[in-house]
């Protein structure tokens, strides 16, 4: 469950980063915004530094099926667009994906 969490949060972190300089250059924004994304970047990689996986691969691989979904949410919540169906089908896949990833069962190394 702590993974689960862990990896809703690297996903909120890396979306708002990648918005922050989203926003500056094709948004108009202030290069202001840059800051807090470079700072927001920063803890989502300390965030995805603290999942349980033995392989970091492993963990950015999983990583990756929540950003799907995360990068939908943040479509619906911050950019007022709502997924259509095609989007929260490859939401899910990316999902279960991702649950197979994390939570299948790896042979003992001994």
């Amino acid at each position: 469950m702590r993974s689960v969490l862990l990896l809703g949060l690297a996903a909120f972190f890396e979306i708002a980063g990648c918005f922050a300089f989203w926003a500056w250059l094709r948004l108009g924004k202030t290069a202001l915004w840059t800051l807090p994304g470079v700072l927001s970047l920063i803890l989502f990689a300390l965030v995805l530094t603290r999942i349980d996986s033995a392989a970091a691969g492993r963990a950015y691989a999983a990583y990756g099926g929540v950003y799907v979904a995360a990068s939908l949410f943040w479509l619906w919540a911050v950019e007022r667009q709502a997924p259509d169906r095609w989007d929260v089908i490859g939401a899910a896949i990316s999902l279960v994906g991702a649950a197979v990833i994390l939570l299948g069962p790896r042979a003992s190394v001994g």
